[in-house]
């Protein structure tokens, strides 16, 4: 064999793995920053509730449709001005913070129930 020149490698290197990679490890950062590097294309999506605070099974397109056939006005009764003035005139002559006339009156509901 002396004299017949360098030798060379004629095939691909082969990467042999138990299993293929999974979606997760696909969306690793280091598998994206590879892909890049190869100048592979990389397709991202936002999700809808990313981002979020909503809990994923909540299932918002029944109570959606449910409001839109609904006709009736959905307002809260208002509280006369009058009784308003009352309520914090009376708050202020005993010289109560809103927070302590809010647990006096819930020490009172407490009592009756």
């Amino acid at each position: 064999m002396a004299g017949t020149g360098p030798l060379t490698q004629d095939w691909e290197p082969v990467v042999i793995r138990k299993k293929p990679l999974n979606a997760a490890a696909k969306k690793d950062e280091k598998a994206v920053n590879a892909a890049r590097r190869m100048g592979a294309e990389i397709e991202t999506v936002k999700k809808s509730t990313a981002g979020t605070n909503r809990a994923a099974s909540s299932s918002t397109s029944l109570n959606t449709r449910k409001l839109d056939e609904e006709t009736e006005n959905l307002t809260h009764e208002r509280v006369p001005t009058e009784l308003k003035k009352s309520i914090m005139q009376a708050r202020l002559d005993k010289k109560l913070t809103q927070a302590q006339l809010a647990q006096v009156s819930l020490l009172f509901v407490r009592l009756r129930s």
